[in-house]
């Protein structure tokens, strides 16, 4: 019966909620795109200096970071295709095993940005300042906001992704009501396109 009523709900319009999704993505695409052509303008201006930069981050960390994201925008599809044939269960799983993998990219994430502070390596710092010049100051402080936001993004993903889950569980979203979780995943997919961007602009970079 709750399926039923679900399906006739007048304020359930999936193809709005998909439109609205894909305008808010839009709306990121336009953000990062500009801070990826303020990185392209700088890069030009200073390449040698965003080379040797480049070698102070560790591109196994980066590997790792983009393999995870890769493999978790694999399991947040799946969950939406279990869903869809009412495997409730698989779907939940998924989206669990893709919170674990999330939560691993921020453990990397801070130990690495922890081990770049510990080194002075951060906008503002006297080392950096001392010992680099304008254009890797310039590399770290848009490696730093660029990586961070990216980061912020991750968190954004993971409380809705888990919103998503408790609703799954609740039965409010399920095979015949999967917008939610698609949505989820539109939006999981977009964090995981940024990283593919990011990763090679930063740490393939030398």
């Amino acid at each position: 019966m709750e399926q039923i009523s679900n399906q006739t709900d007048p304020h359930y319009d999936p193809e709005a909620s998909k439109l609205g999704m894909w305008l808010f993505i839009c709306t990121e695409l336009l953000l990062f795109g500009g801070l990826f052509i303020v990185y392209s303008i700088y890069r030009y201006l200073n390449p040698e200096a965003f080379a040797l930069a480049g070698h102070e981050l560790d591109t196994f960390i980066g590997a790792t970071n983009t393999i995870i994201l890769l493999v978790s925008s694999m399991t947040i599809a799946m969950s939406t295709t279990a869903l869809q044939q009412k495997n409730k269960k698989l779907a939940i799983a998924l989206i669990i095993i893709t919170l674990i993998l999330a939560f691993v990219f921020l453990v990397n994430k801070y130990f690495e940005w922890g081990l770049k502070i510990k080194h002075g390596i951060y906008p503002g710092s006297e080392h950096l300042k001392a010992d680099f010049g304008q254009g890797e100051i310039l590399f770290f402080g848009l490696y730093f906001v660029m990586t961070g936001l990216h980061a912020l993004h991750i968190i954004v993903g993971m409380v809705f992704m888990g919103i998503t889950m408790v609703k799954v569980q609740k039965g409010t979203v399920h095979a015949d009501r999967p917008s939610l979780l698609e949505n989820a995943g539109l939006y999981w997919h977009l964090v995981d396109l940024i990283w593919i961007f990011l990763f090679p602009l930063f740490y393939l970079i030398h």
